[in-house]
C-alpha cells in the first residue's frame, strides 16, 4: 500500500518523491525507460566511452534553486565550475569573442567602453542572487520575497526585452553575449520573457557560476534516487501509466504536459478544466547533435577552450532574425547554435585524449530536419578543422526528441510556450496551479510554476501542496543530507 504514487522521474517527479518520502509517506515513482532521470540522464548515446547528456548538460540552478539548496546537492555530488561560465565568439566583429567570467569584473574590464554598461545591468542582480533565483523560482502571483531585487530585475527585463535594448551600448559584442543567453529561452527576441530567462542565468553566471556535475546530469538524477530509496521510496521502471485509472494511492503527482493529463484522467477531468488545459500551447522545437571527437575542438579562440557554455549565431541582430526564423515556421540558413564541452572538465565523458561535444539548435514545432550539416557548419566557421576531429556523430530532429519523451512536444523542451501569460498561468491561473480540480491528483514538471530547467522547484511546491490538502502536514520536512 503506498500513500503517493508518481509518474515521471523527471528532476521535479523525483523532488515531489523525494519531499513526500521524507514526511514519512509511502512513494512509488513510475517511469517509462529504463533509468530514472528523464531529461536529466547521461547515456553512450553516439560512440562507446563517450557519454552525453540526454537534455540538459550545465546546469547553474543546480546549486541556485531553493529546493537544491535545501536538499544540499552541492554536498551530495560534484561539480566542475569554469571560471568563463560562457563564451560568444563574433570572429568578424571587432573585440572577437565575448568571455563571460564568474568574474564580473574581469568580464566588464575586457569588454572595453561597454563594460560599464554590462556592470550596470548584471551586477546588482548578481549581487543578489539568491534572492533572484528564490523568486524566479517561485510563482509571480505571490508576493516577491525582496521587493527590491524583484523591481531592478524586472525593470531590466522590460529595458532589454524592448526595441531599446542596445541603449548604453556601444559595440556588438557585449549585446550578442547578452542575447546569445536570452536565446535559451526560445521564444523572440527581444521580448520581456527572453529578457528575463537571460537576466535569470546571467545572474548565476557571474555569481556561481555555470556548473558541471561530474558524471554528468545523470549525477544529479542519481542524488535524488538515492535520497528517496533510504527514505523508503520505490522506483519502478519500464513501466508506462496509460490511465489514471491504473494508480490506487490516495494522492498522485504527475510529471506530465497538461496535453498528457488530459489523456490519462480521460472522462475524471471537467470539461471546464480540461478546456483551460487545452488553451496551454507549446512552444518552437530543439533539435540536438552530439558529436564525438578525437580531439578537443580546435577553436580560432583559445579562450572558448575553457569555456563550459559557447553560444554561436552571431550578432545581436542576428540572433533575433534566426530565431525570428524559427517562430516563422523555417529553418534559419545561420542559425543559434548552444554548445557546452563537458570533457573538457570531466575526463569521465570521454575516452583518454577524446572529447564529448554537446550541441542544440532551434527549429520549427514538429521539424523532422537533421541539422547536423547546419551545426557543423556553425562550429566550423570559429573552430577551422573542426570536421576533422568528428568521429562520429548523433542527431535527433525535434520529432525525435518527442518520441524519446513524451514531455517534449514538438521538440519543446520547455514543454511549454515561454510566454508572459504562461508565466502566469502554468498551466493555469491559480494560487496553487500544482493542484487540479481532481481530487487528489496534482501536476508538476516543466509545464508548470516556475516552468523550465532543472531545478525540482515545480516537485517541491507540488509536494508541498500535497502534504497540506491530502495528509494535513503544513510543515515542510528537512530534506537535508
Amino acid at each position: 500500500m503506498t500513500d503517493v504514487e508518481i509518474v515521471g522521474s523527471g528532476p521535479n517527479g523525483l523532488a515531489a518523491a523525494v519531499t513526500l518520502a521524507r514526511a514519512g509517506l509511502r512513494v512509488r515513482v513510475y517511469e517509462r525507460m529504463s533509468h530514472a532521470g528523464g531529461g536529466a540522464s547521461t547515456a553512450e548515446s553516439v560512440a562507446p566511452g563517450f557519454r552525453h547528456d540526454t537534455c540538459s548538460a550545465v546546469h547553474p540552478l543546480a546549486i541556485a534553486s531553493p529546493f537544491f539548496r535545501a536538499f544540499g546537492l552541492s554536498r551530495r555530488i560534484a561539480f566542475a565550475t569554469p571560471e568563463i561560465s560562457f563564451a560568444h565568439p563574433l570572429p568578424e566583429r571587432r573585440g572577437g569573442a565575448g568571455i563571460a567570467y564568474r568574474d564580473l569584473e574581469r568580464t566588464a574590464d575586457a569588454l572595453g567602453r561597454d563594460g560599464a554598461a554590462y556592470r550596470r545591468l548584471i551586477g546588482p542582480l548578481s549581487d543578489h542572487a539568491a534572492e533572484v533565483a528564490r523568486f524566479t523560482g517561485s510563482a509571480l502571483l505571490r508576493v516577491p520575497p525582496h521587493p527590491v531585487v524583484t523591481a531592478r530585475f524586472g525593470l531590466r527585463a522590460l529595458a532589454q526585452g524592448s526595441a531599446a535594448w542596445n541603449a548604453g551600448f556601444t559595440g556588438d559584442v557585449a549585446p550578442a553575449m547578452i542575447t546569445g543567453v536570452a536565446a535559451h529561452a526560445i521564444v523572440r527576441q527581444p521580448s520581456p520573457v527572453a529578457a528575463a530567462a537571460g537576466l535569470a542565468l546571467q545572474t548565476h553566471a557571474h555569481a556561481g557560476g555555470w556548473p558541471i556535475p561530474l558524471g554528468g546530469s545523470q549525477a544529479i538524477s542519481d542524488a535524488l534516487a538515492d535520497d528517496l530509496r533510504a527514505h523508503g521510496g520505490e522506483i519502478v521502471t519500464d513501466h508506462e501509466i496509460t490511465s489514471l485509472d491504473e494508480l490506487t494511492a490516495p494522492a498522485v503527482v504527475l510529471d506530465v504536459t497538461p496535453r498528457a493529463l488530459i489523456r490519462l484522467a480521460g472522462s475524471r477531468m471537467s470539461a471546464r478544466y480540461r478546456r483551460r488545459l487545452e488553451r496551454f500551447r507549446y512552444g518552437s522545437g530543439s533539435a540536438k547533435v552530439q558529436f564525438a571527437l578525437s580531439g578537443p575542438v580546435p577553436w580560432a579562440d583559445p579562450r572558448l577552450a575553457d569555456a563550459g557554455t559557447v553560444h554561436l549565431g552571431g550578432t545581436r541582430a542576428q540572433i533575433a532574425a534566426a530565431e525570428g526564423e524559427v517562430l516563422a515556421g523555417r529553418h534559419p540558413e545561420s542559425p543559434y547554435v548552444l554548445i557546452s564541452q563537458p570533457s573538457r572538465f570531466d575526463p569521465s565523458r570521454a575516452p583518454a585524449g577524446a572529447h564529448a561535444l554537446w550541441t542544440y539548435t532551434h527549429v520549427p514545432t514538429g521539424s523532422t530536419l537533421d541539422r547536423t550539416e547546419a551545426v557543423t557548419r556553425a562550429i566550423e566557421a570559429v573552430a577551422p578543422g573542426f570536421r576533422d576531429v568528428i568521429i562520429a556523430s548523433r542527431s535527433w530532429s525535434a520529432a525525435d526528441l518527442q518520441s524519446d519523451n513524451p514531455n517534449y512536444i514538438g521538440g519543446d523542451i520547455a514543454a511549454g510556450a515561454a510566454t508572459l501569460g504562461q508565466l502566469l498561468a502554468r498551466p493555469v491561473l491559480s494560487l496553487d496551479p500544482w493542484r487540479t480540480p481532481m481530487a487528489g491528483v496534482y501536476l508538476c514538471g516543466a509545464s508548470t510554476v516556475p516552468g523550465p530547467g532543472v531545478h525540482g522547484q515545480s516537485g517541491w511546491f507540488a509536494a508541498r501542496s500535497v502534504l497540506q490538502h491530502e495528509f494535513g502536514i503544513s510543515r515542510t520536512p528537512s530534506l537535508a543530507p
